[in-house]
């Protein structure tokens, strides 16, 4: 069975894609931008202008390369957060620095607690860093951020442990903190509909990948472990479930949220059928990014295996019994996975990474 998927919208990314970073959707309840990353510059754009463009833009100056780091974005638009190699830094479109937290040093092995990016912009030891991530929550009065310890408030104290802090947006201040117990090399944060919550993911190579839960209640930040091998791919809409899969890209999973069990899986092996041009010599599995459309379906792509084969597949889940409803059928090639969007939508981005296409099933569906 197939299932007619309609192209909502395609916005131009704004930065040339041989010298920025893929563009990506970062969404709320109510705002959804795209935003890319360059070495200079970060650029933001409103989604729900009735005409995505150069007019509805806005620019924020990069305090260090784009290698140095990751970034987010609020959803007002009136600050990007970078999280660097050795500090989180919260810029403004002027490029005013609105405030800056200092940590301990993502490179594998120094010691020091950097005052400045120049410390070690020379330094090829830097270039290969290990990082965090941040992100704003959803009413966008806190910054979650994953970051090396120890603080730059911590004085003296010698602590290479990571840390899971809470910050106050509008001037960095630190109001929850818990230690992580992860080796990350990498880490990505999972939005929720409510601001006082927020998932974390975090990549340790050959060690796992834990996938965390936080919850801040105003005075305490608590966190429960969602699985030691578990990537966390989105909240539903309501923000009662949430879709994981594991690192073997084995089986998408449904957790309550409210104590992280899981519900339900299925299987890509079992359930999803051969790519027509597959041999049987290659396994099929999950992507790693997925969508909610609603509370009851998901679009998840096997994009990742079915791309040696030639065309990329996505598919529509059914939720309450995890069984596949049918293929996504577009109206012309898509690459790459379905990534989510928020609204009831999903996005995809051009195989040559100058465009993001914007989709949403079919009204007949």
């Amino acid at each position: 069975m197939t299932i007619a998927a309609r192209l909502v919208t395609t916005v131009a990314a704004p930065l040339d894609p041989a010298s920025a970073d893929a563009p990506q959707v970062l969404y709320w309840p109510d705002r959804r931008l795209l935003v890319q990353r360059g070495d200079t510059d970060v650029v933001a754009v409103d989604l729900d202008m009735p005409h995505a463009d150069q007019a509805s833009e806005v620019r924020f100056p990069a305090p260090w390369p784009r290698r140095f780091g990751s970034v987010t974005v609020s959803p007002e638009r009136d600050a990007a957060v970078f999280a660097g190699v050795h500090a989180v830094r919260s810029v403004e479109p002027t490029g005013r620095t609105r405030w800056e937290v200092h940590h301990g040093c993502w490179a594998g092995g120094c010691p020091l607690l950097h005052l400045s990016f120049d410390e070690y912009a020379h330094d090829e030891d830097h270039f290969y860093a290990d990082s965090g991530s941040v992100a704003v929550s959803a009413d966008g009065k806190l910054v979650w951020a994953h970051v090396r310890g120890p603080l730059g408030g911590d004085g003296d104290k010698e602590d290479d442990q990571e840390l899971w802090v809470v910050l106050d947006a509008t001037n960095g201040r630190v109001v929850g903190r818990v230690n992580t117990m992860t080796v990350a090399s990498g880490s990505e944060h999972t939005p929720h509909p409510d601001p006082t919550q927020m998932g974390l993911s975090v990549g340790e190579g050959e060690e796992g990948s834990p996938a965390l839960w936080g919850r801040w209640d105003g005075q305490q930040l608590t966190v429960e472990q969602i699985g030691i091998e578990q990537v966390l791919l989105a909240a539903s809409p309501s923000g009662r479930h949430l879709l994981t899969v594991d690192v073997g890209q084995w089986s998408l999973c449904i957790h309550r949220v409210e104590d992280g069990s899981e519900i339900r899986e299925l299987d890509a092996a079992d359930t999803v059928p051969a790519h027509p041009r597959n041999t049987g010599e290659d396994r099929v599995y999950w992507d790693y990014d997925a969508a909610f459309v609603d509370e009851d379906t998901v679009v998840a792509g096997t994009s990742e295996c079915d791309a040696r084969h030639g065309s990329v597949r996505h598919w529509l889940v059914d939720v309450q019994g995890m069984t596949l409803r049918g293929e996504i059928c577009y109206p012309a090639p898509v690459s790459g996975p379905a990534r989510a969007a928020g609204g009831g939508m999903w996005y995809t981005i051009s195989g040559d990474g100058t465009s993001v296409h914007l989709w949403e099933l079919a009204k007949d569906i």
